[in-house]
């Protein structure tokens, strides 16, 4: 019975082969009778036109003398006879090439891939092993997220050295601080500068309590520090820029706080100018409520981290304040600490004045005829310790002492951040990474899904009261969603919870003021609350009213493209703007309403034109239904990034030239290749299958598009689209 079909096989198998080959239209010849037919290669079906026309007249072209099995003879209305050919299925490519591909989310988490040994495929030993990899795994975690915060503490301290003097003097310019537009930049400028909303609030509260400045010009100032302290978090995001993908969801859940705090502002500052409300509040709040010195905030972080960052460099930060309270003796003081252990002896002396007006009460004071003299308490200070720090016994000044430890701590702190990433990349695999997302990013069920929200709220809060500063937990989960492990949209609640706990442990600090200065410290404290209170409930309640997501995701993408916007960003924002404002108030409120009305004009006809685009575009103009009128520089990026490309070609060539040497590397290996001309890359050929070239040429035919060129070598070099 096998052997019988085995026989009826071979013995139709000609006839098949046939049939195929009329179909596709390459039977250049009658098939050999004596052997079977194998299948032709590639290139044998050189001559193959996918044009349904042809394939009927070949058909029909073929007469056949003798009906065989699996043919019917008919005639038709000439009585011609006619023969059907009974053709089996094709499954062309060319369905393929022509379905429209899914166009996958970038914003979509990413599936961490368990790439190891499954636990159950292991054997006693390998699971040993495995926990201790994964002992050992965790703790190098912590020790690099230890490194990683204490980097950010040493950061902070170097852009004091750097810029703390030229902060201090931004403060000492009294003369511009009523003026609510530069109160707001010089709030971001010094926090931008100390890298720490900390401790411009202290100078704030400082000049406050002096009467230096009133509540009412302080608040702008504190909004202004709630915006220069997003900065950080979006410096720790340009770490992860050597991938596209994680590169765009890291700076969007960097810059969601930059955008939180740009519309609060901009929506608030103009109402506390107007009405004073945040003002008001705090003070009714102060007034009602009895308040009592307390003890000093808890420092949890700080205890862990000091002993490690007092190793390399301790300042005293009193210098700032005297210099934001105009004292000139404080402008040649080192900000480095030289001597931390110090003896304060106070002792009564015999003094001269110049009249009995200058003594300290009628009764200690008299004359000997030629002088007044008067009893005085005289302060003497008595160095005993010094501070065991790196830079005490170096004499370097402030400057050249915070460039190295700039560069040094961005050093460590990208090392960090890199080593850091890897590692929780090789833990956050398979169940582990299923669990951790599902607790993360998962709403509660459905008649409670509003509440997860404002509970990540409360988790922001709590580790940022944990760790001491907002800063250090939004940098900290800058990393995670860069690998996808959080969402952006549950990074949102979360930084609004760090915004609002770094001002209760600014209210705690206020408590542990001394009495004459608790009233203010304690109102600014709170203006800070109040106000990041109502930039929560201008931009989070409603879902259609947090734009800060929208605008982010929108910015790290344009990121993700053209990478060096980053920078611009960064830079515009935070320096220029904040500087031009600055410069401009310097001058008089005139000059800088007279430049800046205009500009903000044309911003919003702008935004304003951008919107009737995008959702109506028929009421507008024909002209004006998109950019095109102007050039291409002015509504485009494409043109400003072949400029920069341009301009950073040679630096990259030379840095890839040069590591190239050091490293010894042959001319195949991996470095080399960015020395090569780029168009020597981009000119290698696509190959293909022949067939599928031909078909991809009739399709640009029938299309209209010109056929791909054949270049000398035969090799069809053929679009992106075809290369499938």
């Amino acid at each position: 019975m096998t052997a019988a079909a085995a026989g009826l096989f071979a013995q139709h198998l000609p006839d098949i082969y046939q049939r195929a080959a009329l179909y596709l239209g390459a039977c250049s010849g009658p098939l050999p009778a004596q052997r079977l037919p194998t299948m032709a290669p590639w290139p044998e079906l050189e001559n193959a036109q996918p044009n349904s026309d042809k394939y009927i007249e070949g058909a029909a072209g073929q007469q056949s003398t003798t009906p065989a099995k699996g043919k019917e003879t008919s005639k038709n209305d000439t009585d011609t006879p006619v023969t059907k050919i009974e053709l089996l299925p094709s499954y062309s490519t060319m369905a393929l090439i022509e379905e429209p591909t899914a166009v996958e989310d970038p914003w979509n988490l990413p599936e961490l891939q368990d790439t190891g040994i499954k636990w159950s495929e292991r054997d006693t030993k390998g699971k040993i092993l495995c926990v201790f990899q994964g002992i050992g795994k965790f703790i190098l975690l912590l020790v690099f997220l230890y490194f990683f915060v204490c980097s950010l503490d040493v950061l902070s301290s170097a852009f004091q050295l750097v810029g703390g003097k030229v902060a201090g003097q931004f403060f000492s310019n009294n003369s511009i601080m009523s003026n609510p537009v530069a109160g707001l930049v010089i709030g971001v400028l010094v926090t931008v500068l100390v890298q720490s909303s900390s401790t411009s609030s202290s100078i704030v509260v400082s000049m406050v309590a002096s009467s230096l400045l009133n509540v009412q010009a302080a608040v702008p100032i504190i909004m202004g520090a709630n915006i220069g302290t997003s900065i950080t978090n979006t410096i720790v995001a340009l770490m992860q820029a050597g991938d596209r993908s994680e590169f765009r969801r890291a700076f969007a859940g960097a810059t969601v706080h930059d955008f939180f705090n740009w519309l609060s502002v901009l929506v608030l500052l103009p109402l506390e100018a107007a009405t004073h409300y945040l003002e008001r509040l705090t003070n009714l709040v102060v007034e009602t409520f009895n308040f009592k010195n307390g003890e000093d905030a808890p420092e949890l972080l700080k205890v862990i981290t000091d002993p490690f960052t007092k190793l390399i460099i301790q300042l005293d930060k009193k210098v700032i304040n005297q210099i934001a309270m105009n004292d000139e003796t404080a402008k040649n003081k080192s900000m480095i600490k030289i001597w931390c252990k110090t003896f304060t002896n106070v002792t009564e002396r015999n003094v001269t004045v110049p009249s009995p007006d200058n003594c300290t009460s009628p009764s200690l004071c008299w004359t000997d005829g030629l002088h007044t003299w008067t009893i005085k308490n005289v302060t003497h200070q008595e160095n005993i310790a010094k501070c065991q720090h790196i830079f005490v016994n170096f004499n370097l000044p402030d400057v050249v002492v915070g460039t190295i430890l700039l560069v040094v701590s961005l050093l460590v702190l990208c090392s960090c951040l890199i080593l850091i990433v890897k590692l929780l990349g090789s833990v956050l695999r398979g169940q582990v990474a299923v669990v951790i997302k599902k607790t993360i990013n998962t709403d509660f069920p459905f008649p409670f899904a509003w509440v997860t929200g404002y509970l990540a709220i409360l988790v922001g809060a709590g580790m940022t009261f944990i760790v001491q500063s907002s800063s250090v937990f939004t940098s900290a989960m800058t990393p995670l969603i860069g690998i996808g492990v959080i969402s952006i949209e549950r990074a949102y609640p979360l930084t609004l919870g760090a915004n609002i706990g770094t001002t209760t442990t600014a209210i705690l600090a206020a408590l542990a003021s001394p009495g004459s200065t608790l009233k203010s410290s304690l109102q600014i404290a709170l203006c800070h609350f109040f106000f990041n209170i109502s930039g929560i409930l201008l931009w989070y309640p409603i879902p259609f009213t947090r734009l800060p997501i929208r605008l982010a995701k929108g910015l790290g993408s344009i990121s993700a493209e053209y990478r060096w916007f980053a920078v611009f960003y960064l830079v515009i924002f935070f320096f220029l703007i904040p500087l031009a404002v600055f410069g401009l108030s310097l001058v008089g409120w005139p000059v800088l309403v007279g430049v800046g009305a205009p500009i903000i004009f044309v911003v919003f006809l702008v935004v304003v034109l951008r919107l009737l685009q995008s959702h109506c575009p028929r009421v507008l103009p024909h002209k004006l239904q998109n950019w095109n009128f102007l050039p291409p520089w002015m509504h485009s990026l494409k043109p400003w990034d072949k400029l920069i490309s341009a301009s950073t070609s040679c630096c990259r060539r030379l840095c890839c030239r040069t590591c190239c040497l050091l490293c010894g590397c042959p001319k195949c290996c991996r470095c080399s290749k960015c020395c090569e001309d780029l168009q020597e890359e981009q000119g290698v050929p696509v190959k293909s299958p022949e067939a599928f070239a031909n078909m991809a040429m009739d399709k640009e035919a029938q299309d209209g598009v010109p056929k791909s060129e054949v270049d000398a070598s035969g090799t069809k070099t053929i679009s992106s689209i075809t290369a499938l």
